[in-house]
C-alpha cells in the first residue's frame, strides 16, 4: 500500500519538526508549505498524490481560511485540517462551514495529529468502498441501457452517466476503474453501431431528423439567446471533452450559473477543418464548398483550412437576423493573443454577441503525442483532466473572465468535437494523396478492415466534398487508429494510448454546449 502523504503548510513549519519526524516514524510521507500561496501550488502540481492537507488558520498573506476554498476549488472531496491558536466562535463556524475534516487547537499534541488522519483516512476508505459499491450496484443499469437500443437522447445521457462515474471513483480504485474504462469501451462499440446506422438520415436536409449536429448548433443553441439586451460571449474551446468541461466547470461556476447544460453531435470527421467551419458557416462542408468555393481548402490543399470563420460566421448571421447583430470573432492561437484577450474583454461588452475560439487545449492534444514529458503528465483520461483543469486555472482565458465580476452577461461555453485514447490499430493502404489523420482518411483506392470503419463511397451523402472523382472517405470506430503497413510496429508502438479525434466515439462526437449567467 502506497504512503498516506500530507500537505502541511504553516508559517512556523520549521518549529514542527518534532511532529513531521514523528509522522514519519509512523509511515507518513510529509511535504511541507510555510505559506497559502506555496500550499496551494503545491496542490496544483501534486493533486492526485497530496491525500490530506494540514491548514495553518494564521498564516501571514493568505490566511488559512482564505487558502481553504482555493484547495476545495481544485479537489472539493480532499480533506483538510485547520489549526489554529484561536478558538473564536465564528472562526470555527467559518472554518467547518467551508467543510473541513477536522479542527485542532494549538498547541497541537502529535497524538492528536495521529488520531485525527486515522479518523480522515477510515473516512477516505469508507467513501471509497461506498462509491465503488453504489457503481457495482449500477454497472448493470448502465450495460443494460447501452446495449439496449438508445435514442441519440438517450446516449447522451449514458455518456454523462459513465463520465460521472469516471469523475467520481478514486485513482486508488484500479480494479473498479478498469471495469468502468471497459464499460466505456462497450458503450463506444454500441455507439459506433448506432451512428453507422443513423448518421446519413440525420445529416440529410430532406429528413430533419436527429440531434443538433455542428451545422445547426449556433441556430439552435445560441442565436435564439441574443439581441435581448445583455452581451453574449461563446467561448469555443478547441477539442474540449464533456469530462475536461466537468472540471473546469466549478471554477467558472464562481462567476456564472449554468442556466442549461446542452449538447450537440459533431459531424464526420470530428475534426477542426469540418466541424468547426460547419459550426460558424451553419453549413454541412459540401455546402460551404458550393457557396464559397474560394474559401473551402480540402486536405490535400495548401494553407490554413480554417482561415475563414469570421466570414462564415459573418454570412450565417446576415442569414438568420432581419436586424444587424453587432458582433465580433477573436481566435487564440498564441500567448500574446491571450494577452490580448484578457485586455480587451470588457471591449466586447459594447457587442451583442463576441465568439472567442481558443485553441490550448487542441495544441496540448498534438504536443502530447508529441512531446514524452506530456505523454508522462497526461498518461491516461484522468491526468489529462487534471492537466486541462491545471491549465485553465492559470490561463488568460480564466483571468479575462474573473473581469466580467459584477457586469450582466451571458456566456456559452462549447467546442468543436473531442478526442478518443486510441488503443486498437487498423491497417489502411493508400496512394501518396490519402490524408494522414489517424482516425479518418480521405483518398482514392483505399484498401482497409472494413469491420472497423464506416465507409463513405459517396462524400455528398455524408455532406462532405469530393476532391476527387473516385475519393472515400473512412472513419474510424470504437479505440481505432490508422496505420500504414510500412514502420507498423514502430507508429504502433509511436501513436497507441495518444489523444485523436475525427472518428466516431462518444468522446469525439458527443460536445457541450453550455449556457451560463453572471451572477
Amino acid at each position: 500500500m502506497d504512503k498516506i502523504k500530507i500537505l502541511w503548510a504553516d508559517d512556523e513549519i520549521d518549529m514542527l519538526k518534532p511532529h513531521l519526524m514523528f509522522l514519519q516514524t509512523k509511515g507518513y510521507d510529509v511535504v511541507t508549505a510555510s505559506n497559502g500561496h506555496d500550499a496551494v501550488e503545491i496542490y496544483l502540481e501534486q493533486t492526485n498524490d497530496i491525500d490530506v492537507i494540514f491548514l495553518d488558520e494564521s498564516m501571514p498573506g493568505l490566511t488559512g481560511l482564505e487558502t481553504l476554498p482555493k484547495i476545495k476549488e481544485i479537489n472539493p472531496a480532499v480533506p483538510v485540517v485547520m489549526i489554529t491558536k484561536n478558538e473564536a466562535e465564528h472562526v470555527m463556524e467559518e472554518a467547518i462551514g467551508s467543510q473541513i475534516s477536522d479542527y485542532l487547537i494549538k498547541p497541537v499534541n502529535p497524538n492528536q495529529i495521529l488520531l485525527t488522519l486515522k479518523k480522515i483516512i477510515d473516512n477516505k476508505r469508507l467513501v471509497r468502498e461506498k462509491t465503488a459499491m453504489d457503481y457495482q450496484q449500477e454497472f448493470r443499469q448502465i450495460f443494460m441501457q447501452i446495449t439496449g437500443g438508445l435514442d441519440y437522447m438517450e446516449w447522451v445521457d449514458a455518456y454523462k452517466r459513465i463520465v460521472g462515474w469516471e469523475l467520481r471513483l478514486d485513482a486508488n480504485q484500479a480494479e473498479v476503474g478498469d471495469i468502468l474504462a471497459q464499460q466505456k469501451q462497450q458503450a463506444n462499440v454500441e455507439f459506433s453501431k448506432y451512428v453507422v446506422k443513423n448518421y446519413f438520415d440525420w445529416v440529410d436536409k430532406n429528413k430533419e431528423v436527429g440531434p443538433v449536429m455542428s451545422h445547426s448548433m449556433m441556430r439552435k443553441h445560441i442565436f435564439p439567446h441574443i439581441g435581448k439586451g445583455v452581451p453574449t460571449l461563446v467561448i469555443l474551446l478547441d477539442n474540449l471533452r464533456y469530462d475536461q468541461w466537468k472540471v473546469i466547470e466549478p471554477f467558472v461556476n464562481e462567476q456564472f450559473r449554468t442556466e442549461n447544460e446542452g449538447y450537440f453531435f459533431s459531424i464526420l470527421p470530428t475534426a477542426t477543418q469540418y466541424s468547426r467551419n460547419a459550426i460558424f458557416a451553419g453549413m454541412m462542408p459540401a455546402d460551404i464548398e458550393l457557396a464559397f468555393p474560394d474559401k473551402w481548402k480540402n486536405d490535400t490543399d495548401e494553407g490554413g483550412k480554417n482561415l475563414f470563420e469570421d466570414f462564415f460566421l459573418e454570412k450565417q448571421l446576415e442569414r438568420v437576423f432581419r436586424k444587424g447583430v453587432k458582433w465580433d470573432y477573436f481566435k487564440v492561437t498564441n500567448v500574446n493573443h491571450g494577452k490580448e484577450l484578457n485586455d480587451n474583454i470588457l471591449n466586447y461588452l459594447n457587442n451583442d454577441l463576441t465568439v472567442i475560439v481558443y485553441n490550448f487545449i487542441d495544441m496540448l492534444s498534438h504536443a502530447r503525442t508529441e512531446m514524452e514529458v506530456l505523454k508522462e503528465l497526461a498518461g491516461d483520461e484522468r491526468a489529462y483532466r487534471s492537466l486541462t483543469r491545471s491549465w485553465f486555472l492559470h490561463s488568460p482565458l480564466w483571468t479575462a473572465l474573473q473581469k466580467l465580476e459584477g457586469r450582466d452577461v451571458q456566456l456559452f461555453v462549447t467546442t468543436d468535437h473531442g478526442t478518443i485514447r486510441v488503443q486498437s490499430p487498423s491497417k489502411v493502404v493508400g496512394d501518396r494523396e490519402t490524408t494522414t489523420n489517424l482516425r479518418y482518411k480521405v483518398g482514392r483506392n483505399l484498401q482497409y478492415e472494413r469491420r472497423d470503419v464506416l465507409e463513405v463511397r459517396d462524400p455528398k451523402q455524408a455532406g462532405l466534398p469530393r476532391p476527387n472523382i473516385s475519393s472515400t472517405f473512412i472513419f474510424a470506430k470504437e479505440d481505432y487508429f490508422f496505420l500504414y503497413p510500412n514502420n507498423y510496429n514502430h507508429f504502433h508502438n509511436y501513436y497507441r494510448n495518444t489523444f485523436q479525434h475525427g472518428g466516431i466515439s462518444l468522446e469525439e462526437m458527443i460536445c457541450p454546449v453550455v449556457r451560463l449567467r453572471s451572477k
